[in-house]
């Protein structure tokens, strides 16, 4: 029996690995002919080592770039005609066009296209007018759009990008899931904690506020750096656990500062394993101003930990207020430091979400439930072909 041809396309290799992590090789497993494609990178390798899938580079940027993604277009398109896949299945912006329109110019049967976050949420002007019709040039060319949360549906139905026909949310949301047995508190030794708490300067007594992901703009960290310093209370800390990026969405010049004087804000940089820096950590401050389905607040609650996130796409689907965690406004400082403080001096409130947190993200993201909806969809479309 002939396979089909399954291509899962990426803008950057850290996506494929990361954000499909596992689903490459649960795809191999249930008769599909899985080929990774991304740009190049160390991770691209990676995937073909961990997942057992052939990948292939194909160049790309993030950012806008027209005689460059003219050429990635034209390169995908001669990929789909020399592999001749069945289905592509792309996720990210630039992926996305590249995908859906070099996969619609091959021939290939199925084009799906999963959004998870979109960054003209914050774009404006002329900007907005070109990332809008990139978007509705994406899903034109595609067969079926999966947005990662209901919030994302309901932005694109009001936004008018395409069809309603065409739109699922898959199982109860997310691209991936999560690996609950992985994110446990019972996988995490107390002595290398102990250890970590150490070497961090964090003390036994001190409440941490943790936040994990990239140090820039539009993950809120202006705000809620500022938010940290007006609380101003003894024993409490924040640990920044992400990369730094200066290049596209730089922090205030002030913030950046407070992060590199304050002795109660711990910048740990990124971490290839985050359980450990969620498990000495109390609470998760997420005040993103646009996401698609974080994994970042799912893995948190699966590590025991509630949340206050921003009122923001997936955010507030994964979080329930006042059960798993708060939901704040976007870019409202002020909230952020209303929410830190209720953590903080309410003890009942804390133990309540907290005791909460890691059965309400095992219930409905344990990641073997997503895997099996995709496979269940997949299976759908490939009836009609």
């Amino acid at each position: 029996m002939t396979k089909e041809k399954l291509i899962r396309i990426t803008t950057v290799p850290i996506s494929l690995k990361v954000l499909l992590k596992g689903q490459h090789r649960f795809m191999k497993s249930k008769g599909f002919d899985v080929l990774g494609v991304s740009s190049a990178g160390k991770e691209l390798e990676e995937v073909h080592v961990e997942e057992g899938v052939p990948v292939e580079a194909l160049q790309m940027t993030r950012t806008i770039a027209p005689l460059q993604d003219l050429k990635a277009l034209w390169a995908f398109y001669r990929l789909c005609r020399r592999e001749k896949p069945v289905i592509v299945h792309s996720h990210t912006p630039k992926a996305g066009i590249v995908g859906m329109l070099g996969a619609r110019l091959a021939g290939v049967p199925i084009r799906l296209h999963t959004v998870a976050g979109m960054p003209l949420m914050e774009a404006t002007g002329l900007k907005r007018k070109v990332l809008d019709w990139v978007e509705k040039l994406t899903y034109a060319a595609a067969t079926g759009v999966y947005p990662n949360s209901k919030g994302l549906y309901d932005f694109i139905v009001q936004h008018h990008y395409t069809a309603n026909e065409k739109l699922k949310v898959i199982g109860n949301g997310s691209s991936n899931g999560i690996d609950t047995s992985f994110f446990s508190r019972e996988k995490l030794e107390e002595a290398d904690l102990i250890q970590l708490r150490t070497f961090l300067n964090i003390k036994e007594n001190d409440f941490v506020f943790v936040f994990v992901g990239r140090l820039v703009g539009d993950k809120g960290i202006n705000e809620l750096v500022s938010a940290f310093v007006q609380l101003n209370q003894a024993n409490v800390k924040l640990l920044l656990v992400g990369p730094l990026e200066s290049d596209l969405d730089p922090l205030a010049p002030e913030v950046q500062r407070e992060i590199d004087t304050n002795p109660n804000i711990i910048a740990a940089g990124f971490q290839k394993d985050v359980r450990p820096y969620f498990a000495i950590s109390n609470v998760l401050v997420f005040p993103s101003y646009r996401e698609g389905f974080p994994n970042v607040v799912m893995q948190a609650g699966a590590l025991e930990l509630p949340s206050i996130v921003s009122n923001i796409n997936g955010c507030n689907e994964i979080i329930i207020e006042g059960q798993n965690g708060t939901i704040i406004p976007v870019k409202d400082s002020e909230a952020i430091q209303i929410a830190m403080a209720r953590f903080v001096g309410d003890v009942e409130f804390y133990n309540q979400l907290k005791v909460n947190a890691r059965k309400m993200i095992t219930e409905r993201y344990e990641q073997k439930v997503v895997w099996d909806a995709l496979l269940a969809e997949y299976k759908h479309v490939l009836k009609n072909v």
